[in-house]
């Protein structure tokens, strides 16, 4: 019997698992200058966490979760998504009683969703989020933005949108409520049974459909930006004041909702303007979720974040064809004939690697044109070869493959030779 990989599941081969680390490093690399340190939680979760923080009526509690019971009949969950466990972390360790807020974190890894695979959408996908916990202050919502945009820029993107909305406080979501329910409500039955059952639940998410998004109400719908009071004026005025000092361009799009319950006023999207990237072309979601850290047990910390898709990062780099800055190939790679050459190859190569360089060697007892081939493979800076000859005169002889020069240097030498040439180029 064949086993073949899950259905909306891929395998990160070598040669492309370097797209991944190389976007995890940059992203890593700016959250340090931005201070924000990882947070690692677990893969599942009991069920109730995402119940509460996510939302019961959010499609991803109702259709997309990987429940299932454990041997002590617990209801546990691999997690669809990230804020939700970092905040009951946050709960649960009471980082809230730190002297020095907002915690700022960011994690990486592994979500799960029952969904419909299609491009740059998978059932397991890996998701880079930040979360900022316990400051209201509007200028906390401009970093979390400017972050995730030197994010991307860092990779070299450049046809981004940053779109942004104000979702308001309780007492301007409530007003906007009513009036999406008497906007929706008369013609409801020509909606999909997922908004007829939203219109009651949360008729905000009617704005979301996907296949209602073409319904003529929808263009006609109350704008939440209509509806704000004053306070969550004066929020989103500051924020935007902040992103205009900050330089960093945005669209408003009084449309704009996040799928998930817990968000309030600041919500924000990054799409890719690249030609050819799909029909999906949003990049990153986030916003501000002040109520969900009381929702799940703690005190009322405010707070906002984003996360994005590692895949389509990558999908995104790709549509705009950037090329990637990664390891193309070994520092060393040493080719040795006959038998003693081969034994004190083995020693070689673990010299060069305590040297701090990358190197390899043939394993398979191969001639001498098939080891050079692997060489050329790997694209080796340097091929070391050492024959019987070589090895009773206690040297190697070294050929730069990108000068197609070569040198012969003691065996002992050869480490600090191949990391002196490459320091000096």
């Amino acid at each position: 019997m064949s086993v073949k990989i899950p259905r909306g599941t891929q395998d990160i081969l070598p040669g492309q698992s370097e797209k991944w680390q190389y976007i995890e490093a940059i992203a890593k690399d700016v959250c340090r200058r931005y201070h924000y340190k990882e947070i690692r939680t677990p893969i599942f979760e009991h069920t109730e966490l995402f119940k509460r923080g996510v939302g019961d009526t959010t499609d991803i509690v109702q259709k997309e979760m990987y429940t299932f019971e454990d041997r002590g009949e617990r209801s546990l969950t691999l997690r669809p998504e990230g804020t939700a466990a970092v905040v009951r972390s946050f709960v649960e360790n009471k980082m809230f009683g730190h002297p020095d807020q907002p915690v700022k974190m960011f994690y990486t890894g592994p979500m799960f969703r029952y969904e419909r695979p299609q491009s740059g959408r998978y059932r397991q996908f890996v998701q880079f989020g930040v979360e900022a916990i316990g400051s209201e202050d509007p200028a906390i919502d401009a970093e979390v933005i400017a972050l995730v945009m030197d994010i991307y820029k860092s990779a070299g993107l450049k046809k981004l949108n940053l779109v942004i909305n104000s979702l308001g406080d309780a007492e301007s979501r409530n007003a906007h409520r009513e009036a999406l329910i008497a906007h929706f409500e008369p013609r409801i039955m020509e909606f999909c049974s997922d908004c007829q059952t939203r219109l009651a639940q949360n008729p905000l998410r009617i704005l979301d459909c996907k296949k209602d998004r073409d319904h003529e109400l929808m263009a006609t719908a109350p704008s939440i930006l209509d509806y704000l009071n004053e306070e969550s004026k004066a929020y989103f005025s500051k924020v935007t004041g902040y992103l205009d000092a900050l330089n960093i361009s945005y669209t408003i799009d009084p449309k704009l909702v996040r799928g998930l319950d817990y968000y309030n006023h600041t919500a924000f999207e990054v799409m890719s303007e690249a030609e050819g990237f799909g029909a999906i072309t949003t990049l990153c979601g986030g916003g501000r979720y002040n109520g969900l850290v009381k929702d799940l047990g703690g005190p009322d910390s405010p707070g906002i974040g984003f996360a994005f898709s590692i895949e389509r990062f990558i999908a995104a780099m790709e549509a705009e064809r950037i090329e990637w800055q990664v390891d193309k190939g070994l520092d060393c790679y040493i080719v040795a004939l006959g038998e003693e050459a081969k034994d004190r190859s083995v020693a070689l190569v673990h010299q060069l690697r305590t040297a701090g360089l990358s190197a390899d060697r043939d394993y398979q007892d191969r001639k001498m044109k098939a080891q050079l081939k692997a060489s050329d493979r790997q694209n080796a800076r340097f091929t070391a070869i050492l024959g019987e000859d070589e090895l009773a005169e206690n040297r190697i002889t070294v050929k730069d493959m990108a000068e197609g020069s070569q040198e012969n240097v003691t065996l002992q030498e050869l480490a600090n030779y191949v990391k002196t040439k490459l320091e000096a180029n």
